[in-house]
């Protein structure tokens, strides 16, 4: 399932509500301060297009509320989840226009298994090459 996480309530409302006028069959979850959307993966592209569009409108709208509830002090950060082998779940800072661009041509799903496949490489410590594995 494809995820889309929001920092406000009401931009995620908005996009709970849209997602059903359009018929998808949808997950939701609230962890601490981010509400959750899960979409399924199986869209066509013009209901993908659409979905994007609209996230993006709601991302911007999610953006100004939180920094009217922030005033002067709003900073824009972005992290990345990082599961260890131990269970451990860690974020790693990242500059969210770094992230923006990464995620106009990978998704979510392919993000996570990049961040993975490096933090399993940086655990396991294989100095092998890739073609000796």
């Amino acid at each position: 399932m494809l995820e889309y996480v929001f920092f406000d309530k009401r931009p995620w409302q908005d996009f709970v509500d849209y997602l059903k006028q359009l018929g998808l069959a949808i997950e939701t979850a609230q962890d601490d301060d981010e509400w959750l959307v899960y979409v399924p993966e199986e869209l066509d592209d013009e209901t993908d297009e659409k979905i994007e569009a609209r996230y993006e409108t709601l991302l911007e709208m999610n953006e100004r509320l939180i920094a009217d509830q922030q005033g002067g002090a709003h900073v824009e950060l972005a992290g990345i989840n990082v599961s260890l082998m131990d269970g451990r779940v860690v974020q790693a800072a990242v500059d969210p226009q770094l992230i923006n661009r990464l995620l106009q041509v990978i998704s979510v799903e392919e993000l996570g298994e990049l961040v993975s496949a490096v933090a399993q490489a940086v655990e396991q410590g294989d100095e092998r090459s890739l073609c000796q594995r």
